[in-house]
């Protein structure tokens, strides 16, 4: 006879809902996720779904019934307590509506905190849908199963974020004209952290004044290669994440 399968299998799907999940407490989807599981993922009465709701942590639940408009779970087992993501922001300037799309949905994996969209003077765009930018958010910390999502700001302009910058954070400044090797300033100033990153055009002169000019930057640079909005926003976030978040051995 064979061994009885795990549950939840590795490769039950992953939702966010609303909270707060509590132990055989039934939950409801309906639209575009009940179209999910029933459609996409074709679940059936029995089945495992491991559900967050950005408040308890991860929990594996089980299909009641599946309707033709609605599904019904109940959370079985709670499986992870919510995470602790590292206390890093990432402060980037808007882009091209498919480019800054990465950009949450890359930010959102690498475990970034908060994300604060940019309106700055070279931007190419000024404005976000935040119910879009939360779905890709949010689908995104699905896929790499983190149980906290990341903040999402209200898309802010560059004076109003240098005013009321707070005093206790680092803000590194990813600046093409040159700073100290970025590995180096992440790892010699510990502590809460953020990124700031321009869009297409770069800053222009006034802006980097102003920045240079704020008691909490630290101008960075990335290599001798001018990185696109997006790639600099990646890359430097993957690099903190190595250096002072949680991929090294004493992230915080």
């Amino acid at each position: 006879m064979g061994a009885t399968p795990a549950w939840p299998p590795r490769s039950a799907p992953r939702l966010f809902v609303q909270g707060p999940l509590a132990q055989n407490a039934a939950v409801t989807v309906d639209g575009g996720q009940a179209h999910y599981l029933a459609k996409v993922m074709r679940v059936a009465p029995g089945d495992a779904v491991m559900l967050c709701d950005d408040m308890t942590g991860e929990w594996a639940s089980e299909v009641v019934s599946a309707g033709k408009r609605d599904i019904v779970l109940e959370p079985r087992e709670r499986l992870r307590e919510r995470e602790e993501v590292p206390d890093f922001w990432l402060c980037a300037a808007l882009l091209k509506k498919p480019n800054f799309d990465l950009v949450l949905e890359k930010a959102t994996e690498l475990g970034v905190r908060r994300i604060q969209p940019l309106v700055t003077r070279r931007c190419v765009a000024d404005k976000l849908n935040p119910e879009r930018a939360r779905t890709i958010v949010t689908e995104a910390a699905e896929q790499c199963a983190r149980t906290a999502l990341p903040e999402l700001a209200p898309a802010t302009k560059l004076d109003a974020l240098l005013r009321d910058w707070p005093q206790d954070r680092a803000l590194y400044f990813a600046d093409e004209q040159g700073g100290a090797p970025a590995a180096a300033s992440f790892a010699s100033h510990p502590g809460p952290a953020a990124l700031l990153v321009g869009p297409e055009g770069g800053f222009d002169d006034g802006e980097r004044e102003a920045i240079r000019a704020h008691p909490q930057a630290h101008p960075i640079t990335l290599g001798p290669r001018i990185l696109r909005g997006e790639t600099a926003s990646i890359a430097a976030c993957a690099l903190w994440m190595a250096v002072a978040g949680d991929w090294s051995s004493n992230g915080n």
